[in-house]
């Protein structure tokens, strides 16, 4: 395998090289890997323990600027996983539409120009739009779409839009596309600074003298950790149906609040949860859990790492 990834110095990305330097250590074998970043020498500077990888090659591009892209290089898979998931947030809603739709119909359009006939896409449980209460794990076939009205499904909908548009290049070129619809995360790379809420949380644990949580408590969430995530995306890229989508992450819910006692229970035991209960604060799902059986019944994935044991990776050494 010849694969190119974009977003490769993200969270994924990183998941992903960290997964290839285990792989390496246990004598497996690692495919040729070039991974497009604005700044190589920044990304290697942050994370030396990636210089020097004979598998790994830095391009320097920008997946919004299509002639930066590695047009001298030959693929045989694209994972096509670049959106800014850690800014986003704080994006206006237009200009995080365009560039999810632009950067996919930029790679799109390299793939064809490429022959490179596939591609994985990380898309989000997001597309769903609002789980339904009644609904414990939300599967792949479930037809429900965020508020198209709301400037805050933005995300949601590009991601959507994108999901279409690999559709279109299948129809149109032959394109075989895979879909990793991707739920919540955690694992030494996430950031702990950002809106992510168990970030928050351990940053607490770790740094602040109470733990807070922000809004009741009451959301319901899961997380996988992403030794899980990176080995699901390849096998996924590898083994995935083309034209089908497979939620990725994990089934085992927890509110917020037990999420917060959680961390507090195993990073500083001796420091307060204090619930500051300011919904105005909270723009999220209540619930955001996925069904994760067409993974595990068709690709044979599996869970291996639980919740407690991706918190503990945070005890200081």
């Amino acid at each position: 395998m010849k694969l190119l990834i974009t977003g490769g110095t993200g969270f994924f990305g990183r998941a992903l090289l960290r997964n290839w330097i285990h792989d390496e250590a246990n004598g497996l074998i690692i495919p040729e890997v070039t991974v497009l970043t604005r700044s190589p020498d920044a990304f290697l500077k942050n994370y030396p323990e990636f210089t020097n990888k004979s598998w790994l090659t830095l391009h320097e591009g920008n997946i919004l600027d299509y002639k930066t892209l590695p047009f001298n290089k030959f693929f045989t898979h694209i994972l096509h996983a670049a959106t800014e998931s850690t800014i986003g947030p704080t994006m206006p809603a237009l200009q995080r539409y365009d560039e999810i739709i632009n950067g996919t119909r930029n790679i799109l359009d390299y793939a064809v120009k490429k022959n490179i006939k596939r591609l994985l896409l990380t898309s989000s449980g997001g597309v769903y739009g609002p789980q339904p209460e009644n609904v414990v794990g939300i599967p792949e076939n479930y037809l429900g779409i965020p508020d198209p009205q709301d400037p805050i499904s933005a995300y949601s909908m590009a991601k959507r839009a994108s999901e279409h548009l690999c559709c279109l290049y299948y129809d149109a070129h032959g394109i075989e596309s895979v879909v990793a619809r991707c739920f919540s995360f955690v694992g030494k790379d996430l950031p702990l600074d950002v809106h992510f809420a168990i970030g928050n949380f351990i940053y607490d644990a770790l740094y602040n003298n109470e733990i807070k949580v922000a809004g009741d408590g009451s959301p319901i969430r899961s997380y996988m950790n992403q030794v899980d995530l990176a080995r699901w995306l390849l096998c996924i890229l590898d083994k995935g149906t083309s034209g089908r989508a497979y939620n990725v992450g994990s089934d085992q819910a927890i509110s917020v609040l037990d999420l917060a006692y959680l961390v507090r229970n195993n990073l500083s035991p001796n420091k307060s949860v204090v619930i500051k209960n300011d919904r105005s604060s909270y723009q999220g799902r209540n619930i955001y859990i996925p069904n994760i059986d067409r993974a595990e019944c068709e690709l044979n994935l599996k869970l291996t790492i639980s919740l407690e044991e991706s918190i503990k990776e945070f005890i200081p050494i």
